[in-house]
């Protein structure tokens, strides 16, 4: 029965378990049951339960949260969220367990406060660079669920994140005088990045005007009240530990423009109109000026009257004046934002001010020809109108007619050369100036000059020195002036000084005696030092004097010798036979050294020619032979000193014959022919030897071996009986040497031993005084034929035995026994 109600409803009529489901409840009503047990007899007394029982599913501990996600990391916390589980067990969440276990560790721990209902825990207290990984779960009236899933696992350590920048403006931005304007964004980034703004490169600083506002997330710049000078590009820079990042802003703070530039130039002035020019503003605002706006005033009257207000050039034209009028101009300069204040123009009187220039002053003529000169002139009055032109005219000094020297315009030179004069002739010339009125009045004729070229004074000598001395001499030497004054160099004029004396006395008396740039003074005082100077001498004069840059004592000068080697003195020099020797070297000392050539410690070959002169010396030897090469030396010798060098000479040949030619086992058929290298190699690598061979009935030599690089060769194919001789030669890269030959021929025949001993040795008859003896043929005749048998006979006991004599048969017959 229901709680409420106090009439019971049977549920099932026979139930044979100890057990029964009850169908059709109502979800949260509260029920009363009772049980009845029944047999055959009748139904029992009821048991009811003792308390009322509500309707509901039943309650487990909650799903697994979701979504477990790490918020943020740093060195020593995690920050975590998770959203609740999908299912929370038929009971309200009462909290939350989150745990985490150290990577390398088996347990997890727990690490969140007693009942934690939020879904987001900052871990802290984490030790830098250590790893952990977390879980979290649920718990209900029933307990504690199942965990969530695992996170990654998590390293403590700062997040890094480059910065990132999100600007609320554009490049470029126009602002107007007066109003204020701000740059604004946002930004992020880990670490926390710092906020800098430059404008035009420079730091921005906050004064009065100035304003900027940093928070973690924004950025802002802001100016009141701008002026011109705020314009300027403007740049914020983000930047962290990981990189930066930046944003540009060109500002543009415009305005009317300033006046334009003064004074006002009254560039032509005529009865009825002016035209005027000025310079533009020196601010135009920030923004290009459209236009200018230009009136006029009579100075009579106060009223200002329109002239035009189109004009973008910097000049105009004023009309429709009154001549003998003053007048005044006012200009204006506009742009886009308004209009300037005026530049003001003095008084100016309307009338005809130009005419044509004055004549100008009577001309210079320099830097005359044979064939050309320059004329000089100052500019003259311009007549109010700019010159655009000079006319230059000549005349020869007897004629009457002057003549335009060039057609084309002279200007705005004051000096032009006047080509195309005849030599010798006297000319005047004269100057006119031109504007737009017209031509000017003629200047004065110049001074007459004649046509031909000047004659200076040359300049001095160039570097004049001491290059020698002796007791009581001086060789000078020098070189030619720069400039010779456009006249022939007729000599030199030398003059010398003792020191301490105040006159210079002359070394020669005219300059032509000296045409050379060295001259010897003579006739000086041994110990004595002087000083010396040099003049050059044309037709116009003397140049200045050109001294010798130190007093020089006079006596003997003593060097010690000294060798330039030529590039045949290198260390060795190879000369092909055949060849010319050539050994030079450039010698120095004073006085000059005596020069000593040698070939080792002997004197050089007579067929050496020896060069000897007073800068060097020269060996030369012509058809060089092998023997010409060994070790050269050049000694120079003077009271100073001496000096050696040395040159290794080859003689490059063919090598010499080689040595200790030797036959050697001789066989029927060959032989064996040694020898050893020649002495002499010739100064090259010894390449191959040439071995021949002739039969000595036979006047031809024929080559067996051309190409051998031994010193050995096996002769075969020789012809049995034959008797032959042998020669070997040696080649390098320069030929062929001569030939070693064999002192005796030899006869191609196997060698020849000695026979074998006789065989069966026995005697056939014995007397008193004779024995008969009998033997047979050795097995071996030693590689000839037996000539005959050698029979001794020795005395039982003694030692020695005693030959009889030497028999051609197989027997012999032993006597005198």
């Amino acid at each position: 029965r229901e709680s409420d109600h106090r009439a019971w409803t049977p549920v099932s009529y026979t139930v044979t378990r100890q057990n029964a489901t009850i169908q059709g409840l109502i979800q949260g009503k509260a029920y009363f049951f009772r049980i009845a047990a029944e047999n055959i007899i009748g139904m029992g007394p009821f048991t009811e339960t003792t308390k009322e029982i509500l309707i509901r599913d039943p309650i487990t501990v909650p799903d697994r949260p979701e979504d477990l996600e790490v918020k943020a990391v740093t060195k020593n916390s995690v920050t975590l969220t998770w959203n609740p589980p999908k299912y929370n067990g038929g009971s309200d969440i009462t909290m939350y367990v989150l745990e985490s276990r150290l990577i390398g560790k088996d347990k997890f721990h727990k690490v969140t406060k007693e009942k934690m209902l939020d879904r987001k825990f900052t871990v802290e207290g984490l030790k830098e660079g250590d790893t952990y990984e977390y879980r979290v779960s649920a718990c209900n009236i029933v307990g504690q669920g199942k965990p969530s899933f695992c996170t990654k696992p998590i390293t403590c350590k700062d997040e890094i994140a480059p910065p990132t920048l999100d600007l609320d403006f554009r490049d470029k931005l126009i602002v107007r005088v007066g109003e204020a304007f701000s740059l604004t964004g946002r930004y992020s980034g880990k670490p926390a990045p710092k906020v800098t703004w430059l404008k035009d490169d420079t730091v921005v600083k906050e004064d009065d005007r100035t304003k900027i506002k940093t928070t973690p997330t924004t950025l802002c710049l802001g100016i009141l009240k701008s002026v011109r000078e705020d314009t300027g590009k403007y740049c914020v820079t983000v930047e962290n530990s990981t990189g930066s990042r930046k944003g540009f802003c060109q500002v543009n703070v415009v305005d009317r423009p300033s006046p334009p530039v003064g004074p006002v130039i009254f560039d032509e002035v005529f009865k009825d109109h002016m035209v005027v020019s000025w310079k533009p503003p020196l601010d135009d605002g920030g923004s290009e000026i459209t236009n200018y706006i230009i009136e006029k005033k009579d100075t009579h009257k106060d009223l200002w009257m329109p002239v035009t207000s189109a004009t973008v050039k910097t000049t105009c034209k004023i009309p429709k004046l009154l001549e003998g009028r003053e007048y005044q101009i006012r200009i204006y300069a506009e742009n886009l934002y308004g209009i300037s204040d005026p530049l003001i123009s003095d008084e100016m009187k309307a009338k005809d001010r130009f005419r044509v220039p004055d004549a100008p002053e009577q001309p210079i003529i320099k830097d005359v020809t044979k064939d050309s000169a320059v004329v000089v002139w100052n500019k003259p009055y311009d007549g109010g109108k700019p010159i655009t032109n000079y006319i230059v005219e000549k005349k020869e000094t007897m004629a009457t007619r002057w003549v335009r020297v060039t057609k084309d315009t002279i200007f705005p030179g004051t000096k032009f050369k006047v080509p195309d004069l005849l030599e010798g002739c006297q000319y005047e010339f004269r100057v006119s100036a031109e504007n737009e009125i017209g031509v000017g009045d003629p200047s004065p004729p110049s001074k007459p000059i004649f046509a031909r070229d000047p004659i200076a004074k040359p300049s001095p000598p160039i570097n004049p020195e001491a290059v020698d001395k002796t007791k009581n001499s001086v060789d000078l030497s020098w070189q030619p002036p720069r400039h010779d004054g456009n006249g022939k160099i007729i000599g030199y004029l030398i003059e010398y000084q003792k020191v301490g004396d105040e006159e210079w006395k002359q070394a020669n008396l005219t300059a032509d005696s000296c045409p050379e740039t060295n001259y010897k003074v003579t006739g000086l005082t041994e110990g004595l030092t002087y000083k010396f100077r040099v003049k050059a001498v044309n037709a116009a004069g003397e140049s200045d004097p050109a001294h010798v840059p130190d007093p020089v004592e006079v006596k003997d000068r003593l060097e010690p010798p000294e060798l330039i080697l030529d590039a045949n003195m290198a260390r060795e020099q190879h000369v092909k036979a055949g060849d010319t020797l050539r050994l030079s070297a450039v010698i120095k000392g004073v006085p000059f050294p005596k020069v000593t050539w040698k070939k080792g410690d002997h004197e050089v070959s007579p067929k050496a020619d020896i060069e000897v002169t007073g800068v060097g010396s020269k060996l030369e030897i012509r058809n060089t032979v092998h023997e010409d090469g060994g070790m050269y030396s050049l000694t120079v010798e003077n009271p100073a000193g001496s000096k050696t060098v040395s040159v290794k000479v080859v003689v490059l040949d063919k090598p010499g014959p080689p040595r200790n030619l030797n036959i050697s086992d001789v066989r029927s058929d060959s032989c064996y022919i040694t020898w050893m290298e020649p002495e002499d190699d010739g100064g090259s690598v010894i390449t191959n030897y040439v071995v021949e061979r002739k039969d000595v009935a036979s006047a031809q030599w024929v080559a067996i071996s051309s190409s051998s690089k031994k010193r050995s060769h096996m002769a075969k194919y020789l012809m049995e009986g034959i008797q032959y001789l042998f020669r070997v030669a040696a080649e390098n890269q320069y030929g062929r040497g001569p030939y070693v030959e064999t002192l005796k021929p030899i006869k191609a025949i196997d060698p020849l031993h000695p026979p074998g001993p006789p065989k069966n040795l026995h005697h056939v008859d014995v007397d008193k005084t004779e024995v008969s003896l009998v033997w047979n043929r050795p097995d071996r005749d030693g590689g000839a034929e037996i000539t005959g048998y050698l029979v001794e006979y020795q005395e039982d006991g003694a030692d020695e035995w005693t030959k009889f004599q030497t028999v051609p048969m197989l027997d012999c017959v032993v006597t005198g026994l």
